[in-house]
């Protein structure tokens, strides 16, 4: 059973059961669709495998079968974010250095 894991492992995000809008990898790392598309590239950062959207359980299941609890954090996709994150940054004051 999957443990659905309730947050972006990447951004924090949170990612309720019912959500379309989750990706995860074979080993249930887990990422909202943006982290997944935009830093990850479709790639986990923990295992290098493919992410692919997370099935939603059943409202009337959720109770019977909990959902994770416990918030995980994957320090790889933080690293890729911030990195990503900087050069967006240092390229936007590269371009507004050369406006000026």
């Amino acid at each position: 059973m999957l443990e659905l894991r309730p947050n972006c492992e990447c951004c924090n995000k949170d990612l309720p059961p019912s959500s379309a809008e989750v990706m995860i990898c074979s080993f249930e790392c887990t990422f909202c669709r943006t982290c997944a598309d935009s830093i990850l590239q479709g790639r986990c950062p923990n295992c290098g495998g493919e992410l692919v959207q997370r099935p939603t359980r059943p409202s009337n299941l959720l109770l019977r079968y909990l959902s994770q609890l416990s918030v995980c954090t994957s320090l790889r996709a933080a690293r890729q974010a911030l990195n990503l994150c900087s050069m967006s940054h240092l390229q936007e004051r590269k371009i507004a250095m050369k406006m000026t």
